[in-house]
């Protein structure tokens, strides 16, 4: 238990954080390079969290990649 927010912790244990949030997936940004790489975040769910760090920066790069294109005048 935390003493400055006592009620967070509490009864945490074996809760499934994607199932209170729930999974959202990003609406369409008119390029569909930049969809595509967002949607490899849709991953994410699915894989342990020591996995996470390996597709947001797969993702991450992609986006990366296609800002670079466009700054480089390619459509």
């Amino acid at each position: 238990m935390d003493e400055k927010y006592p009620d967070q912790g509490a009864g945490d244990e074996g809760q499934n954080i994607y199932a209170e949030r729930g999974v959202v997936s990003a609406p369409p940004t008119g390029d569909e390079r930049v969809d595509g790489a967002v949607a490899g975040l849709s991953r994410l769910p699915g894989l342990p969290v020591e996995e996470h760090v390996a597709v947001l920066e797969e993702v991450h790069g992609r986006l990366r990649d296609i800002l670079g294109e466009l700054n480089e005048g390619r459509p």
